[in-house]
């Protein structure tokens, strides 16, 4: 039984980003998430507004508006319209089941021009309408994830003329989707109804080609089998599914927050955290060995470590992402205490940077008296030092000065996890010659 719950650990590690992803697709198209409101497969949903706490999604960002659209093209391809936005950043993140970032449409990208793409599924072989560029998704289902950036309230009906301008339409009307596979309704219990859920997904959505042979070493869990042997498993299987389970779940908490990756005065540079995608390279991905994991089997574990902690985030090159558990002597962060960070050289983008607040451990944004979730460049009125240095200040009560108040970041009363985020990042965020600084507590909150 140690060999069958070893292989259900690994089988949870494996699947675990396929199983949340899906998850999501579903919980999008029912319910929404806060401001970005259900729609059904192949239509956007917009946000009007700037994330909050009713946004209960991990590590969502406070910097943009969002629009976001699951994709169903087992009915054939979808015809993708974007506007001109007159040099306004903004990007289309397209994921597949398998959470691989396999395009990218935007500032970056593809330029900020009106454009037309086609989405096709996998193994399509008709022709682009002349002047479209077309996208191959690697499953029938995938998501679209676009981020506008947004300078406050004033800005937003400008966002939103944006939004309404960018459009899906399939090419040929009429087809009936397939939708998200079904587990067997009479698997209900957590653990057994994650190896269902990975099962049906797995029958949806093969792998790339390389991982096919590694799949299959799950045919003894029943993960390959047609129909559900998980509603009447044997003792032995039952056993091993739940101590599977528990294992791999515990493996994905700890390469969360202590996986692979170099560190810096304290903060986890999760730059290359998104390079788990060894397969796939649509418009506006970059294949260069520096954002491509040489190590097959460490990426599966990478992406899982990427789903539980970020899902849906960018590759580095055009979101850099930093995140903290720690101060700089190695202590956790906690909002019964007080911490500032002092940037000599704020970080280097052609885009803009920001700082995110989250609780522990759901990584949801948390409310507070000022509703100030995050902080950066594009922050009104916030207070550079005579050398143009900036300090931030991250605690729960309000500074009692007022140029520190300026740059106050809210944290939650207990455990926190704050994420640096440099959009369009500058080379010399990733070659060294730029230094995050750490976070530093302060012996008395002010």
């Amino acid at each position: 039984m140690s060999d069958l719950a070893e292989l259900a650990a690994e089988a949870y590690v494996y699947g675990f980003p396929m199983v949340v992803d899906l998850d999501e697709v579903g919980r999008f198209t029912r319910d929404g998430m806060g401001s970005v409101e259900p729609a059904p497969f192949n239509r956007f949903s917009h946000a009007a507004v700037l994330a909050g706490p009713k946004d209960t999604f991990v590590s969502i960002n406070n910097d943009t508006v969002y629009s976001v659209a699951q994709l169903d093209l087992s009915a054939g391809p979808l015809l993708l319209r974007v506007p001109d936005t007159g040099g306004r950043y903004y990007v289309l993140q397209f994921v597949d089941a398998w959470t691989d970032n396999f395009a990218y449409v935007g500032r970056r990208a593809t330029g900020t021009a009106a454009g037309g793409f086609l989405l096709v599924p996998p193994g399509w072989t008709g022709e682009a309408p002349q002047g479209v560029k077309t996208i191959t998704a690697p499953t029938t289902v995938a998501t679209i994830v676009g981020r506008w950036a947004c300078d406050g309230v004033d800005d937003l009906p400008a966002v939103r003329a944006l939004q309404q301008a960018t459009t899906l339409e399939p090419l040929e009307a009429g087809a009936p989707c397939d939708g998200l596979p079904a587990p067997e309704s009479a698997v209900a219990e957590t653990e057994l109804l994650f190896f269902e859920k990975l099962r049906t997904g797995l029958r949806a959505f093969p792998p790339a080609p390389a991982d096919q042979d590694y799949q299959r070493k799950f045919a003894p869990l029943g993960l390959l089998d047609s129909s559900s042997p998980y509603v009447t498993p044997s003792a032995e299987l039952e056993q091993a599914l739940r101590t599977g389970y528990r294992r791999g779940k515990d493996r994905v908490e700890h390469a969360t927050t202590h996986g692979a990756g170099p560190e810096q005065n304290g903060w986890k540079l999760t730059y290359d955290i998104f390079n788990y995608n060894l397969d796939f390279f649509e418009v506006g991905t970059v294949k260069s060995p520096q954002w491509v994991l040489q190590d097959r089997g460490a990426a599966r574990t990478v992406r899982a470590a990427a789903a539980r902690a970020g899902l849906w985030g960018n590759h580095g090159y055009e979101a850099a992402y930093a995140m903290a558990w720690d101060d700089e002597d190695g202590q956790p962060l906690d909002g019964t205490q007080a911490y500032t960070i002092r940037f000599e050289t704020t970080p280097p983008v052609d885009a803009f940077w920001s700082i995110t607040m989250y609780d522990m451990p759901r990584y949801y944004l948390v409310d507070n008296p000022i509703g100030r979730y995050s902080i950066g460049d594009r922050t009104a009125d916030l207070h550079y030092d005579r050398d143009d240095s900036l300090t931030l200040r991250l605690q729960p009560e309000r500074p009692a000065d007022r140029a520190a108040a300026a740059n106050w970041l809210p944290t939650p009363p207990g455990p926190f996890r704050p994420i640096l985020r440099m959009y369009q990042p500058h080379p010399a965020v990733f070659d060294g010659r730029y230094t995050i600084p750490p976070i530093t507590r302060r012996e008395h909150p002010a």
